[in-house]
């Protein structure tokens, strides 16, 4: 896309603004909008809640994928409005959140009011919202700037009123307005579609580990039921059989915290959230000789496989291979296989299994794993030709997934990139859009 400049510019005296166009001034927001801060009523009082006015907080502005708000996570009654220092702002209003964070914003699409949180900005005649919404986009970095605050940021009443921005005339501020919802909306287009494929890839990717770990490569190979449910049927001739009687399985240690000697050594020691499928070719701590000498912590050798049994995120049922030698902690079961399985086949069979195994912990009376659950684990036995096979097929295709859903990652972050700086563009007046609304498409 190519567009032309304004003819002539004129300094704005505002360093993240550069030069605007010569008929354009530079406004503060008080000047343009009133200003009206948000409130919460008694949470312990029943009836101000659960009623029918809308009462956004920041967290719902940073939920949306629209420029538009209509709903809210909680109402509030009446009683509940009348009860605290909320204002009820009308449809058009730019609703900005000033602290937790600073800076996402809505137009409202209807009449409501916000928490503490947000600062409600009642656009005056001659301020077009949808204009000043994608102004404030573009300023956010500068907005978060100007909060204040040793707990979180906050953006002050005062702080955002005297913020300054570029303001054009009503005629240029709904074409510029109208230009970036078009040209923007393109670009949020391919960035959806980059992003659904990114879902394809992820579910693809899945589905052919798991397909290779419990079907096999042969599609023509006859096939049985496996005993285990949710392994469902496996090829004839492969077995399946508990994890305890195919490797031994060991927890680690943590070495006295309060012994300086036990620690900053040279041995590698392992936790659960440097566990993510990746090879492990180093850690973020290391411990002494002495370390492992004094704790029930372990060595474990190359090509050992680590699985975290702890963790209320993602890192709870990770497994990655040890491509060193290396401690680990007490929340960490490390893996020595005897001759049945391959390591790297059990890595690709854990991710395949990666959602049974995490949800085997939450039927416990805690969310954790430990040695006697992960013992108890069926997995697929395919004869060591067959892993082999497995390894190299799944090594190659998850090579390619990886491949492209870097590609499809780059394609939205300069997509992305190229959205900030057309905006932050139009609407700084560093390129003039009048003649390229209307036309479709500005060439």
């Amino acid at each position: 896309m190519s567009l032309p400049a304004y003819p002539e510019y004129k300094e704005s005296g505002v360093s993240r603004i550069g030069k605007l166009p010569s008929h354009w001034s530079l406004s503060p927001l008080k000047r343009n909008f009133i200003l009206y801060g948000g409130s919460t009523p008694k949470s312990d009082e029943e009836k101000y809640w659960n009623g029918e006015i809308f009462w956004v907080s920041p967290a719902d502005l940073s939920k949306l994928s629209t420029l538009y708000i209509d709903n809210s996570a909680r109402k509030i009654t009446c009683a509940g409005l009348e009860a605290c220092a909320a204002t009820l702002v009308p449809k058009g209003t730019i609703i900005l959140s000033t602290r937790a964070p600073i800076g996402s914003l809505a137009i409202a699409d209807t009449e409501l009011c916000t928490n503490q949180g947000c600062k409600s900005l009642v656009p005056q005649p001659g301020a077009d919202p949808l204009y000043f919404a994608y102004c404030l986009l573009a300023s956010t970095e500068a907005l978060q700037l100007q909060g204040k605050g040793t707990t979180f940021l906050e953006l002050s009443a005062d702080e955002l009123g005297a913020f300054k921005l570029p303001f054009p005339s009503y005629v240029e501020q709904i074409a510029i307005a109208t230009f970036l919802n078009c040209e923007t909306g393109k670009i949020d287009t391919l960035i959806s579609e980059q992003e659904n494929l990114l879902t394809l890839l992820v579910e693809k990717r899945q589905a052919t580990i798991s397909h290779a770990v419990t079907r096999g490569l042969n599609p023509d190979a006859p096939i049985k039921d496996s005993g285990v449910a949710w392994l469902g049927e496996v090829p004839a001739h492969w077995s399946t059989g508990a994890l305890g009687y195919l490797c031994s399985i060991e927890t680690g240690a943590t070495p006295d915290r309060g012994n300086l000697r036990y620690w900053g050594g040279t041995i590698p020691w392992i936790k659960t959230g440097e566990i993510n499928w990746l090879p492990i070719s180093g850690a973020e701590e290391c411990i002494s000789e002495e370390g492992v000498a004094n704790s029930a912590t372990r060595l474990a050798k190359p090509n050992t496989l680590l699985m975290a049994m702890y963790g209320q995120g993602v890192t709870r049922g990770r497994v990655a291979l040890l491509e060193i030698e290396a401690a680990y902690n007490q929340a960490c079961a490390a893996m020595f296989f005897g001759p049945r399985i391959l390591p790297m086949f059990a890595l690709y069979f854990f991710m395949a299994a990666y959602s049974y195994i995490r949800d085997s912990g939450n039927e416990t009376s805690q969310m954790n794993l430990n040695a006697s659950l992960v013992a108890k684990f069926k997995i697929t036995i395919p004869p060591i030709i067959e892993q082999t096979k497995i390894i190299a097929f799944l090594t190659r295709e998850i090579t390619k997934f990886d491949r492209l859903k870097a590609e499809a990652e780059n394609a939205i972050a300069l997509l992305k990139e190229r959205r900030s700086a057309l905006i932050s563009a139009a609407v700084t007046g560093k390129i003039d859009v009048r003649n390229a609304v209307g036309k479709g498409q500005a060439t």
